[in-house]
């Protein structure tokens, strides 16, 4: 028999190769030369690895749009939810009070994190189904002049929806108060241009769009607004400042960096530059969507929300209420088709989440319907529809 051929290194993973799918908002699928990036160890001190953290920020800052120089990149060891906590924790001072917009867990997390900081804080909370919007973000602002800082979440893969940043950042601009953005599963793929959208600050991470590992993430900021942060922060190793004048300073981090994760990342970097950089991953993500949201429709899956809010990072999808459906088996029959998926995370329905995002293509998507289709017979479904009194709690709450 002849042996399997190595896959090119930028290719789309290889069913055949054994390694599941990752249909998640993060960590995700990727590419095998990000994979082999992390194969040999680097300095923390050196100046190898100096240099590398320096394109690396210079790459981000470039992907938010800023040539002037008026932006900054800082990265933060550790997942998702450290960086946010760092981003507010550094630049909400202590005595400001912050909007927490919320439309899933996300959003309810920010809240949740200014509770723990013991900083003052308000929330719009829009429940699982709509987007915080610009006139209602205006209002509350208009209502409450203590208010100085807005935290916005860009897609909120509780539920898939794709908040309305531009507009919120214009009511948020209009009142003179500062907007922060959690963009950790959004950067990379969609446009969120400091020429065009107003922030202070915007957190990501590495293990997103931009398809690299889990292991750090990273604050984009405005120079002036970071410089204003000396002492703000209430942790010692989640001070963006601190963290953000030790590189000025010396070029390297504070505490020991993740440095495989920044390796294998510069090479993220350079496939999502190869790929036609951020509206070329957008372009793919949203085909990845459309092609398996049509398949999962076809097989009676009716998605939580209508077209328009839906992202392209990951759609989240009613459980059946045919009761042959349980979930858990369902998961189970789908990993050992070779797609691994997500459990819902709505605070009403039951749901589950299927992710657009990571090293797979149209092909990919295909196959993941297939292999629902499969998995729902092997389960004896006759039908994926949703119980009524889910969609008319969807109906009741969109109207």
């Amino acid at each position: 028999m002849s042996p399997v051929p190595a896959p090119k290194p930028n290719a789309f993973p290889d069913p055949a190769m054994g390694e599941p799918f990752l249909l998640t908002p993060g960590p995700l699928t990727t590419a095998l030369s990000v994979k082999e990036a992390m194969l040999r160890d680097w300095g923390s001190w050196d100046g190898d690895f100096r240099a590398m953290t320096k394109s690396m920020c210079d790459q981000l800052v470039a992907l938010a749009g800023d040539t002037s120089g008026e932006f900054v990149c800082v990265p933060m060891q550790g997942s998702g939810s450290y960086c946010v906590e760092a981003m507010l924790g550094t630049f909400v001072p202590r005595d400001g009070k912050v909007l927490v917009l919320a439309n899933g867990a996300y959003g309810l997390r920010a809240a949740e994190t200014m509770r723990y900081l013991g900083r003052a804080y308000t929330l719009i909370d829009k429940g699982d189904y709509m987007p915080p919007r610009g006139d209602e973000v205006g209002a509350a602002l208009d209502a409450d002049p203590e208010i100085t800082h807005v935290i916005a979440i860009h897609c909120e893969t509780s539920s898939g929806i794709l908040n309305p940043v531009a507009e919120i950042a214009e009511a948020v601009a209009a009142r003179g108060r500062k907007l922060l953005i959690d963009s950790m599963s959004a950067f990379g793929a969609i446009d969120l241009d400091v020429n065009r959208i107003r922030y202070e600050a915007m957190v990501s991470s590495a293990n997103k769009c931009i398809e690299g590992v889990p292991g750090f993430g990273f604050v984009i900021a405005r120079r002036s607004e970071l410089e204003g942060c000396r002492g703000n922060a209430h942790s010692l190793s989640l001070d963006v400042f601190a963290q953000w004048a030790n590189l000025e300073k010396t070029g390297q981090w504070r505490y020991t960096p993740p440095t495989h994760v920044v390796a294998a990342f510069l090479e993220a970097l350079r496939i999502h530059t190869e790929e036609g950089g951020v509206a070329g991953r957008g372009a793919r993500y949203a085909h990845n969507r459309d092609v398996m949201v049509a398949g999962m429709r076809a097989l009676g899956f009716e998605t939580l929300l209508k077209d328009r809010w839906l992202s392209p990072i990951i759609v989240t999808f009613f459980c059946p209420a045919d009761p042959n459906f349980v979930f858990q088996r369902f998961y189970e029959l789908m990993k050992d088709k070779g797609f691994i998926i997500y459990p819902g995370k709505l605070t009403v329905v039951e749901s589950f989440r299927v992710g657009c995002i990571g090293r797979m293509d149209e092909a990919v998507m295909t196959r993941v319907v297939a292999a629902a289709a499969e998995a729902l017979a092997e389960l004896g479904v006759a039908s994926a529809a949703p119980p009524a009194a889910a969609l008319a709690e969807r109906a009741k709450l969109a109207a």
